[in-house]
This record gives structure tokens, sequence and C-alpha cells, in this order.
């Protein structure tokens, strides 16, 4: 289940600029917990949203200014957004975010139904 509700949205790399950032999805008991690589990235440039039934992520990484020719780019720049499903239920008001040198860290907390919950057996 959890495969299908965190995969990634098809189709969100429309423009030649587009792209799908790295990102890491942990599970604990009480929280998801996405790490996204931005380098290069300030928080001003990136936008998450959390709804009862998606996360977004997207927002763009400028170009710093050059005085050299660059003769080889691995990095990426422009336009990127990642897209994923979340289970019913979620408080969005409830999730938060936090950027740190390149890694964005966002939490969603678990709703209580979709908790784990150990049984003892007789």
């Amino acid at each position: 289940m959890v495969g299908r509700v965190f995969g990634a949205a098809p189709g969100f790399a429309d423009s030649s600029q587009d792209w799908r950032p790295a990102v890491d999805l942990e599970e604990t008991d009480d929280a998801w917990i996405f790490e996204v690589e931005l380098p290069g990235a300030s928080r001003e440039n990136i936008q998450v949203e959390v709804s009862e039934t998606e996360l977004s992520i997207r927002g763009t990484i400028q170009e710093r200014e050059r005085t050299g020719v660059v003769r080889h780019r691995a990095r990426r720049i422009g336009g990127f957004e990642y897209r994923t499903t979340l289970p019913a239920g979620v408080e969005a008001a409830k999730a938060d975010a936090r950027f740190d040198n390149g890694l964005l860290t966002v939490r969603v907390p678990r709703p209580e139904r979709a908790k784990a919950h150990r049984i003892k057996i007789n």
C-alpha cells in the first residue's frame, strides 16, 4: 500500500526545464518524513503544500551569476516539482517543514487510524 500511495504522480515534468528532486521517505510510528535534496535552492523559492490527500513540493533553483564560461554542468537548475498522494485522514495543519543546507525535510503526522497497533496473541 505504501508504494502505491507514496509513488510520485506521473506527468509533472512536461517542460524541458522541470525535474523531480531526489526524495527519501521514512515511515515512523507517528509520521511520514520526506527528505528532499535541493542543493543550490533558497528557502524563498520553495513552496510546500499539504492537503488531506496530497503533498506538493515545487519551486525553482536559479543559476548563480558567473564570470567565466561553464564547460560542464551536472547540477540541476530551473523548475522542479514533486507530488505524492497521502493516505486519507492526514491533518495538514500539523505538518511541518524545515530547510537546512540544501535538504528539505517535511514531516507529515500519521492519522490515528493509519498507525500500526501491536496486539497480544492469546
